[in-house]
Formats: structure tokens, sequence, C-alpha cells
């Protein structure tokens, strides 16, 4: 029988989950004993299983961005811990593999990485261990599950990004019955939508601003968007996300939220931030898996009906 998820339980296992990190060592450079950063160890260890042979599925499979993975890959080939070479099965490819000291080196993060396990497990019992190991496996699964849903939205949605016909009005329609049916607001919201964004796209073509919006033919499903300028340097502000209620559950809004995120770390914005407020737990679960922390919240009308706004802010990552 399916168990309930509480908020109180989640919270939970996201504190297990930070302590397991904090202590592991992901956090910071040196993982695993070495002087690499913790995308590089993962790539020596993934190269070495065999996991991925090319940049392109090495970005997939770290969630890096093109630049970044080519930066990541120079960078290890200069070391000389990987090396490049030609695909036999299509000349257009480029082949990775471990160098000789790549080997040695994915020999020291192993025998590393084991000790660091044994040391911990050591003190527990055998049916202890027996329940880490499933819990995890089972975990990881499910997180494996959970991204596959993330990109698995049908090859008929098409994600556009930029200023599009009609995007003003599809999103201020989206977000007027949305809010107007679920939470009362009213024509004050419906207003701030239209005009705001409508002021935002009078600068979409600076690089620091975007919009991505995910269509079926004419129909739009989501939207979001980035404006770099309002907040001041160095701040990226997070507007108008909306998922069309007859797309609930086919992972458009994972996928906009991963687009944003990944533009605002591709432009070099310190920090994201969004307003929204207490009740959509549903956003706040996203938000929260792309990286957003609670910054503050209090009652507010700017919105034209009270609620508990909230403020999240996002730091970039490298």
């Amino acid at each position: 029988m399916k168990q309930t998820l509480t908020i109180p339980r989640i919270d939970k296992i996201r504190s297990a989950a930070r302590h397991i990190v904090r202590d592991l060592g992901f956090m910071q450079k040196g993982l695993a004993g070495t002087e690499l950063s913790p995308s590089a160890v993962h790539t020596i260890i993934e190269l070495g299983y065999g996991t991925v042979t090319n940049a392109s599925d090495l970005g997939a499979l770290l969630h890096l961005e093109k630049s970044s993975v080519s930066r990541l890959v120079q960078k290890l080939k200069k070391e000389d811990l990987i090396q490049i070479g030609p695909d036999p099965n299509d000349k257009r490819s480029r082949v990775l593999s471990l160098t000789k000291d790549g080997k040695n080196l994915l020999g020291e993060v192993e025998g590393f990485a084991r000790r660091q396990l044994r040391s911990a497990l050591d003190v527990l019992s055998a049916t202890d261990i027996t329940q880490i190991e499933t819990g995890l496996i089972l975990f990881a699964k499910s997180l494996s599950a959970d991204s596959q849903r993330a990109s698995d939205v049908g090859p008929e949605v098409e994600v556009q990004q930029g200023y599009r016909s009609g995007v003003i009005a599809s999103v201020a329609q989206l977000h007027a019955s949305f809010y107007s049916e679920n939470y009362g607001f009213g024509a004050v919201f419906e207003r701030k939508v239209a005009t705001e964004m409508s002021e935002f796209m009078g600068r979409i073509e600076n690089p620091v601003n975007t919009t991505f919006s995910a269509y079926v033919g004419d129909d739009l499903l989501g939207s979001v968007s980035l404006d770099g300028e309002d907040l001041g340097e160095g701040a990226s502000h997070l507007r108008w996300f909306i998922v069309s209620p007859k797309a609930q559950g086919m992972g458009i809004g994972r996928l906009l939220i991963s687009k944003a995120t990944a533009f605002v770390d591709q432009n070099d914005s310190d920090r994201t931030h969004l307003w929204t407020f207490k009740g959509l737990d549903a956003a706040r679960h996203l938000y929260e898996k792309h990286g957003f922390t609670l910054a503050r919240e209090t009652p507010g009308k700017q919105w034209g009906t009270e609620v508990i706004e909230q403020e999240f802010v996002r730091q970039r990552r490298a």
C-alpha cells in the first residue's frame, strides 16, 4: 500500500540526504581524496566504468551544459587523465577514455571511497547494512525514473526560446484562469501579469533575458521567463512560470525549470530569485529540486489578494 508522504517526513529524508552529501565530501573540491572537482571525479569514474564514452552522453549524465563539459574534458585531457580518439562506428564522433594515469587515479578513488564507506558501515549490524543497501538502491531507481519522466514529454512537444506571437496573451490567460479558479485572484493579478510581461518582451533581445515556452502546435502548455535586468547586476529573476492544467504530469514543468536554471548558469548570473506564495506545493518541489531555497516569507498583497508571499533564491552552479 502506498504510504502518505507528509512534509515533515519528506524534510526528514532531505535532511538525511544532505548529511550524506556533506559527510562524503560532495560539496567541495577534493572529492575522494583527489585535487579534482566533483564533476571531474565523476567523469573519471563513469569513463572507467564505461557508463559513457562521449562528451554528449557525459553532459546528459552529469546534468552539465555543453560548454561546461567541453571545459571539463579539455582540463582532464591537459592533465593526461583522459584521451580523445575517433569513434570506429561514427567518424563524426569522438570517444573519451582514460589514460594510464586516469586508470591509476580511478583505482585510488575507488579505494578511498570503499574505505570511507566501510568505516561508516562497520559500526552497524548486518540487518542495518542490508536496509541501507536496499533503501539506497530503491531511492536511486526512483530518482532515475523521475529524471526520465522529466525528459519524456513526447516528441510532439516543442520548446521555443524567446518571443513568439501570442505568447503574452497565452501566458496571461493561463495565469488568470488558474489563479482565479484556485485562489480567487482577479483583475489586479491579470493586469499585473499582462502589463509586466509586455514590458519585459520589449527587452527580450538582451542576452540576459529569455523566455522558454512549450507548445503542441499553437497550443501553449507552459512557459517560464528569466529577467536578468530588473533585480540589478549579477541577479536573475525567474518570472511567470505556469503549466497548463491539461499538461499536468507530462513533465513540462520540470523541463522548463531545467532549461531556465541551465540558462542562468550559462550566463553567469550569481543568483536567481523568484517570488511565489505559500501553498503551491508542486511548484515548490520543482524549485527546490533545481536548487532554490526559501529565503523569506511574509504576508502580502502584491497580486491583489492577501497571501503568504515567499521568496526563493538559487545560487549559480559552476
